[in-house]
């Protein structure tokens, strides 16, 4: 597959999607898109955890403004429910884990694109901008819905209105991203995160993420009977057996494969 404004990269069950677009911070185009619509279904398939991160110096700055598709009230409407609710669904639904390696800037709907992940790892010289309200738009790409369930409403609602920048380690400490790591040491981090999930209990990630993911639409007793069911068929595979094994033999599980 030849790739016009990603970098795919597959090795050892793991998929890294890199936006390559360096030149324009990774904006989002119609190519862009597509192509990461592609990408993350092809991961999805063969990898045991994808990375998402940027080329260069940003993560992502968001909707490409000089792209056609952004003019327009309507087209706007049709671009969000064609184009980036199959990708927001595309990460939530994976049923291996994905994480946002967050290089650089991530704005706009590059900042939720980034927010959608199962983790996100930031660089510490990252920021994080809902910069919608400068040019006279709301959040969408899933900002309303990940942000007040991670940093609460009135910081949220601080966030959208003022659309002040957040730096990875303030990030961090409101609760928005799992971790801010040392420029130096970023790449190696992610990547070493990255490999151990890959080498992980696939099925029982898979289980995690259901259950988070429906949480916040479930009460006590359907979230306590979704884990009952997850967690009996969980007990009946052979990454349980080998888990319990390696446990009572003191050495490192090896886990199945997908």
């Amino acid at each position: 597959m030849s790739w016009q404004t990603i970098r795919y990269e597959f090795s050892e069950g793991l998929a890294v999607i890199a936006m390559n677009r360096p030149e324009v911070m990774n904006a989002l185009n119609t190519t862009m898109r597509a192509e990461l619509r592609e990408a993350l279904s092809r991961a999805a398939g063969e990898a045991r955890a994808i990375v998402l991160t940027g080329a260069g110096r940003a993560f992502c700055s968001g909707q490409d403004l000089a792209d056609g598709a952004a003019t327009g009230v309507l087209e706007l409407e049709t671009v969000l429910r064609e184009e980036y609710e199959p990708i927001l669904k595309a990460i939530t639904d994976c049923p291996v884990p994905v994480i946002a390696a967050v290089n650089g800037a991530a704005a706009g709907a590059g900042a939720n694109l980034a927010l959608a992940a199962d983790v996100v790892i930031a660089t510490e010289s990252a920021v994080f901008l809902q910069a919608f309200t400068r040019i006279g738009l709301m959040p969408d790409a899933g900002g309303t819905y990940w942000l007040p369930r991670q940093v609460g409403l009135a910081r949220a609602m601080g966030l959208a209105l003022f659309a002040d920048k957040v730096t990875a380690t303030e990030a961090a400490a409101q609760g928005m991203i799992w971790e801010a790591v040392p420029d130096v040491d970023f790449a190696h981090h992610w990547r070493a995160r990255a490999e151990h999930l890959a080498k992980g209990p696939t099925r029982a990630f898979a289980a995690v993420k259901r259950a988070m993911r429906e949480s916040s639409a479930n009460d006590l007793a359907a979230q306590l009977s979704l884990e009952a069911e997850l967690q009996g068929g969980l007990g009946l595979t052979q990454d349980f057996r080998e888990g319990v094994q390696a446990f009572l033999e003191k050495r490192p599980a090896r886990f199945e494969g997908r």
